[in-house]
């Protein structure tokens, strides 16, 4: 069962975090937060590199800020592309969500 609730949540990692970013500007560490907050417990190590790729993938770009509490940090916003792309992703959200609960009213 652990194995299957890991590949769902990863399945919709990507789609989340990119919501999160889209809020409003935020670090690394801010989005591990959040997720922990919603119970989606991740590692440093599942994020960083997943928003490298996002970056590299032109979804995202990021930024430094000094922070008056030790190392500057990284804050991540949307980039037009991604933004163009957010009404098909919430399409395909919603197309998904609707298939999901079709089936489970069977």
């Amino acid at each position: 069962m652990e194995k299957i609730s890991t590949q769902m949540r990863k399945g919709i990692l990507e789609y989340i975090i990119l919501w999160i970013i889209s809020k409003w500007d935020i670090y690394g560490a801010e989005i591990i937060s959040i997720l922990k907050s919603g119970d989606l417990i991740v590692a440093e190590g599942t994020i960083y590199p997943l928003l490298s790729r996002l970056k590299t993938d032109n979804l995202i770009n990021y930024y430094w800020v000094e922070s008056e509490s030790g190392h500057p940090r990284k804050y991540y916003n949307l980039t037009q592309e991604w933004i163009d792309m957010c009404i098909l992703m919430e399409k395909n959200w919603l197309d998904i969500k609707n298939s999901i609960e079709k089936i489970l009213k069977k």
